[in-house]
């Protein structure tokens, strides 16, 4: 039976089988989208069961039709309007040291990657040691169409992925199957749905932390699937082409030549989500993915910590504020960004998001020192 993580919220749940511990996000109704009450209820639950001898092995799972939609930023933006930028740090503050706990956790983590998984939702699946995707996963970093930029650690892991597959993904907001996330790296394993609760049941029957042992269990359900014709990852030869570009404006300008002589839908998809995009989110995302590359996990997320303040402040764009407007709350989807196109977001301006945030009350985010610097990413390709 499972319990409430916390005594204050029920948000997550627990169930505990012998030396296994599942975690279940339980907010079905929002596509178990990240609360603030969520992320404090994770981390108590990973930071206590790394201490305690008689638990081995966690399962996080979502209840309902989503593993994880993301964080709530509705919320937070509500918060911000509200309150002040203060809250939004805090929240961020709390989830980015979630993340790299997750990122370096000494026992094995096994993510159950059931429908939508996005932005936050990778966050505390994407950095585990087993992740394990089906038929139904749906991955994607939407934040450039939000005025925000993919955060969560995402400058690490989307920095790995092959050639420059990760600035495709963290730029269009492009959808990824369950094939695909194995293909590239983001998913360890793929498993079919109706063998998904059977592979859950062996894993609750386990009493051991090896590494080998579990990912041994979960090999014995898992497939190797094949790509759609139509997947993008069938043309990486392309997207390194376009998406090795210095600027965003010349990896646009780089698939419109491509357009003509391919005739793949997500060209046309590619350049029509970075035309609708926010210009500072897609220029701002593309430097961070960049400096990912030769960043710790850690370092990643110190940096990541600094843009996200910077957003939530509204020093340099108000285009989060606009987005979820646009996106959450109206629903117009017909943001307004300000500045309106890619020339007006000059450099300086980006390089500013990287600077510490000029206020005596502000703090860089602080990680405990650990033995790890984060998981790696092997594709499958």
């Amino acid at each position: 039976m499972a319990s409430p993580a916390t005594a204050d919220s029920d948000q997550v749940l627990v169930e505990a089988n012998g030396s296994t511990r599942t975690l279940i996000l339980n907010r079905p109704k929002q596509l178990n989208a990240l609360s603030s009450a969520m992320v404090t209820g994770l981390m108590k639950c990973f930071t206590s069961y790394e201490e305690d001898n008689a638990v081995k092995l966690l399962i996080v799972k979502g209840k309902g039709r989503a593993f994880c939609a993301g964080g709530d930023v509705a919320e937070v933006a509500q918060s911000i309007n509200n309150d002040s930028w203060k809250y939004g740090a805090d929240f961020f503050r709390t989830e980015f040291l979630l993340n790299y706990i997750i990122a370096t956790y000494r026992k094995p983590q096994v993510s159950l990657l059931t429908g939508i998984v996005m932005g936050g939702g990778a966050g505390v699946s994407i950095h585990g040691r087993f992740r394990v995707a089906t038929e139904n996963t749906v991955f994607a970093m939407p934040e450039t169409a939000l005025g925000l930029f993919p955060d969560i650690g995402a400058s690490y892991f989307l920095s790995r992925l092959p050639g420059f597959y990760g600035e495709y993904v963290g730029l269009t907001g492009a959808r990824l199957d369950g094939a695909e996330m194995l293909a590239c790296g983001l998913a360890t394993h793929f498993v079919h749905l109706n063998r998904m609760s059977l592979l859950e049941e062996s894993l609750k029957k386990v009493d051991a932390s090896d590494p080998f042992a579990i990912c041994g269990i979960i090999d014995q359900f898992s497939q190797q699937p094949s790509l759609k014709e139509s997947s993008a990852l069938n043309r990486l030869e392309i997207i390194n082409k376009c998406f090795s570009k210095r600027t965003v404006e010349e990896i646009i300008s780089a698939l419109e030549q491509e357009a003509p002589s391919v005739a793949d839908e997500w060209v046309t998809v590619a350049i029509k989500s970075l035309r609708k995009a926010s210009p500072t989110s897609l220029k701002i995302s593309l430097a961070s993915i960049r400096e990912g590359r030769l960043q710790t996990v850690g370092e990643c997320l110190r940096r990541e910590y600094r843009m996200v303040c910077h957003v939530m402040r509204g020093d340099f764009s108000r285009d989060f504020f606009e987005g979820c407007r646009a996106i959450l709350v109206d629903k117009d989807r017909n943001p307004k960004w300000m500045p309106p196109s890619l020339g007006q977001v000059h450099d300086g301006v980006v390089e500013k998001y990287f600077s510490k945030v000029d206020d005596p009350q502000w703090k860089d985010l602080n990680l405990p020192s650990r033995p790890s610097h984060g998981r790696r990413i092997v594709p499958k390709l």
